[in-house]
């Protein structure tokens, strides 16, 4: 249990992607500040350690360890996964998402003036995701394949580490925006909990926003703590 509390969040959800549940239950942020270990984070959040290890020891055990062997894949294959079940979830999630708060905004907005502003946040990420989503399609993700190709031939990719670096900066900085944006809406939805009441499509519209977040976070730590680590390696330090 000491051995886990020293290990990095981005690593306890790499090595067992079961462990995201009790990580989005103590709201730690494993993605965009992945690099902090379990105990540096419970630390900052003034959160029980003790009962977090307990936690998550129920899901490491070796029957439920079955998970994609993300560290194994190549970054075509990385890429291939990240496109399909995150790409794709995202561009067809965000209208329906945002269907379901403007009708709640409108029906529901004076009664609950946050929901008029999590509408505004979210109108936001579904502008900035889109953006952001071409380009990782056209320029990132085509240049890490490149660089992988030379790799692959042993060789080093003739070109600048800025080729690949450059872009993930600006992907990693866009990933911490999203973050906090959500991290917003989470704070003015109390945890996506729906008021005493709620209609239908209120309380499934706090549903869809949760299990939104929770992707993203599952998509920005692909990117930021394996795809991206990865890629830099293709080039000449």
């Amino acid at each position: 249990m000491t051995n886990i509390s020293e290990q990095t969040l981005a690593s306890l959800v790499t090595e067992n992607h079961q462990s995201v549940t009790v990580l989005e239950k103590y709201n730690l942020d494993f993605c965009c500040k992945g690099k902090r270990t379990l105990a540096e984070a419970c630390k900052e959040k003034n959160l029980p350690l003790q009962d977090i290890l307990t936690e998550l020891q129920l899901f490491t055990a070796p029957e439920e360890k079955l998970q994609m062997p993300f560290e194994l894949m190549t970054a075509e294959q990385l890429i291939g996964y990240i496109l399909i079940h995150h790409h794709f979830y995202v561009k067809q999630s965000m209208p329906t998402i945002y269907g379901h708060l403007e009708k709640v905004a409108n029906k529901h907005g004076e009664s609950y003036p946050n929901m008029q502003v999590v509408l505004q946040l979210f109108a936001s990420i579904s502008e900035e995701m889109t953006q952001h989503m071409q380009k990782e399609e056209m320029i990132l993700f085509p240049r890490i394949k490149e660089v992988e190709k030379f790799a692959a031939d042993d060789n080093i990719a003739p070109t600048a580490s800025s080729y690949i670096s450059g872009p993930i900066n600006v992907m990693e900085t866009e990933h911490e925006h999203a973050g906090e944006l959500l991290y917003e809406i989470r704070r003015l939805t109390n945890n996506y909990t729906a008021p005493e009441g709620a209609c239908t499509t209120f309380r499934v519209c706090l549903d869809e926003l949760k299990a939104f977040e929770e992707d993203l976070h599952k998509h920005v730590h692909l990117e930021n703590n394996i795809l991206f680590p990865m890629a830099e390696k293709f080039i000449a330090v």
